[in-house]
């Protein structure tokens, strides 16, 4: 079986704003989150979508649901973790509680604030991850990437050719991704920044999904104001200033 996860237990406000998280501001006529989790539900090769979210916020997501008319007969809420990837364990706990362990079970996680993920990303992940086991959506880098060590002196300036933009979804074979994170250390899994650093821990390959520019992340206010018009379909004014 195929399973959406969408990543939503983040309260954190790097936007600036108080009161709600990011995944719950507007975008346009409706929440950010609400927009991610259409695309999700678009994918028929997609049995069920879990979202993942703080606890203090799952009975707020429910509302959302029933005030978008979202069909939750293929959608479960759990509660988010500490961080992203107990979070994305939580999910599956959740998966294997009501439909059992399977070698065959897929995951496809993504950050609930990546609205314009597009269809074509969702199915290039699931395919790759029935293939191959582990993905990454990742776009190649379009500016020159700059290493420095102390944040001062440039200390190298890598091909951008082999550079790319790590994007979201990730999809794995799921029982593997939980097998892999329940053998890594505490000390591990504290530098851990998304679910593919544990393949590679492991030593286990991850294949690359190509990903695209407008895939964004809204972390920013800045981001949140190219969000706003990409939905209007209005045109960005270059800032020189």
């Amino acid at each position: 079986m195929i399973f959406g996860a969408i990543v939503a237990g983040g309260i954190g406000s790097r936007m600036g704003v108080s009161g709600i998280p990011k995944q719950f501001m507007n975008l346009g006529d409706k929440p950010i989150i609400i927009h991610t989790l259409e695309k999700f539900i678009l994918c028929d090769k997609i049995n069920y979508i879990y979202i993942g979210v703080h606890k203090d916020w799952t009975v707020y997501m429910d509302d959302l649901l029933d005030k978008y008319k979202i069909d939750k007969e293929r959608i479960f809420i759990v509660k988010g973790g500490d961080d992203r990837n107990k979070t994305i364990m939580n999910i599956i706990n959740g998966i294997e509680k009501k439909f059992g362990e399977s070698d065959s079970h897929v995951i496809v996680t993504h950050d609930a604030v990546r609205p314009f993920v597009t269809l074509r990303i969702i199915q290039d992940n699931i395919d790759m991850a029935v293939s191959y086991g582990a993905c990454d959506t990742a776009a190649p880098a379009i500016d020159t990437i700059v290493e420095s060590n102390d944040g001062k002196i440039i200390s190298s300036i890598p091909d951008r050719r082999k550079l790319y933009q790590g994007q979201t979804p990730q999809s794995f074979k799921m029982k593997k991704l939980k097998n892999l994170y329940e053998n890594i250390s505490e000390s591990e899994k504290s530098i851990l920044t998304d679910a593919c650093k544990i393949f590679l821990l492991k030593n286990e390959p991850v294949y690359l999904v190509k990903g695209e520019n407008s895939n964004i992340k809204i972390t920013t206010i800045e981001d949140y104001k190219i969000a706003q018009a990409m939905v209007k379909g209005e045109k960005i004014e270059p800032n020189f200033n």
